[in-house]
């Protein structure tokens, strides 16, 4: 088990997926949570935090904290994911981020796309340094990825369980993605709820794709790229026909892909490189003798080259050396 937890991964696999994360964070704030900000407007007595925030306890929001910790939050985020200082920036900027998200849930909804995320800005402090491009392994690197894996897939699993557990074999069977197509449908969602009974089989398809979905740690490096594809199409999908987009819980999936691989800017650099190099090559011909005029023989080449060969044959035998 242990073994298993700690498998090594590329340093450069590491070092992709913290600059993603963290960028994502920056995104976060800015597109998908900075409606956060307006709770500064509610009354405090609508503030109920969630079980964290009253064993720690947290203040009430206010508008200079909730504003303060977006600047900070925003700053810190942008440099972590630069790689530098990891330990002390990565920790700063699960701080901030669980404040921020406590802030978010303490008014009535709670997300559970935010949960792998949180999990991945929890651990990848403890990866310690990793450069792009680094092929040496690393332990606690792989370690840190694993563990945002099983958050990833006990959102789905326990998300079935809690499907079941409150709608029990209604969820199934009732219309709770009729309602969700009323309520946030798209015109695609609309083609969709058209076809007899389709809607009742994407609800069982829907928990048994849940369930099943601890079943990606049993396959063979190649099936487990084409089941975690797999759920990436049924959030494309989900998108689609409801406009749900589970972005925080996408972008702590990508610690199942080889991210060592995507390099933009060792493209962008050779494709920039590439373009001065084959112009000079192409577009700037070399100069003939006959362009210029006639060339000098101590600087032609072909005169060169047959002054050498004459002048480095051996001697023949009872004979003297030269022409």
């Amino acid at each position: 088990m242990n073994r298993w937890l700690t498998e090594a991964v590329p340093r450069g696999r590491v070092a992709a997926f913290r600059t993603l994360i963290y960028l994502f964070v920056a995104a976060d704030l800015v597109i998908f949570t900075p409606w956060v900000r307006t709770r500064v407007s509610v009354p405090g007595d609508l503030y109920r935090p969630l079980l964290i925030g009253r064993l720690l306890p947290l203040p009430t929001p206010t508008e200079t904290l909730v504003t303060v910790i977006f600047w900070a939050l925003l700053l810190l985020a942008l440099l972590a994911a630069t790689g530098r200082a990891p330990r002390l920036l990565g920790w700063a900027v699960c701080a901030l981020y669980l404040e921020w998200m406590i802030i978010a849930m303490s008014y009535g909804k709670v997300d559970h796309d935010r949960f792998g995320l949180l999990v991945a800005l929890a651990v990848l402090p403890t990866a310690g340094r990793a450069r792009h491009g680094d092929t040496t392994r690393t332990e606690a690197g792989g370690w840190a990825l694993r563990v945002t894996q099983i958050a990833v897939i006990c959102t789905y699993f326990l998300a079935a369980f809690a499907k079941l557990r409150f709608g029990g074999l209604d969820w199934l069977t009732g219309s709770v993605l009729a309602r969700a197509i009323i309520r946030r449908g798209t015109d695609l969602a609309d083609l969709i709820a058209q076809v007899p009974h389709l809607l009742i089989v994407a609800q069982f398809g829907i928990v048994a794709f849940e369930l099943l979905s601890p079943v990606v740690f049993l396959l063979p490096p190649r099936w487990r790229l084409a089941m975690v594809g797999f759920f990436y199409s049924f959030h494309a999908v989900t998108i689609a026909t409801i406009t749900i987009s589970f972005a925080p819980h996408l972008a702590a999936m990508t610690s199942f892909l080889p991210l060592e691989r995507v390099r933009p800017l060792v493209w962008a650099r050779r494709l920039i490189g590439r373009g001065p190099s084959e112009a000079a090559t192409t577009d700037t011909p070399e100069p003939r003798p006959t362009d210029v005029g006639p060339v000098p023989a101590d600087q032609d080449p072909v005169a060169a080259g047959a002054k050498r060969t004459l002048d480095d044959q051996a001697p023949v035998v009872g004979r003297p050396a030269g022409p």
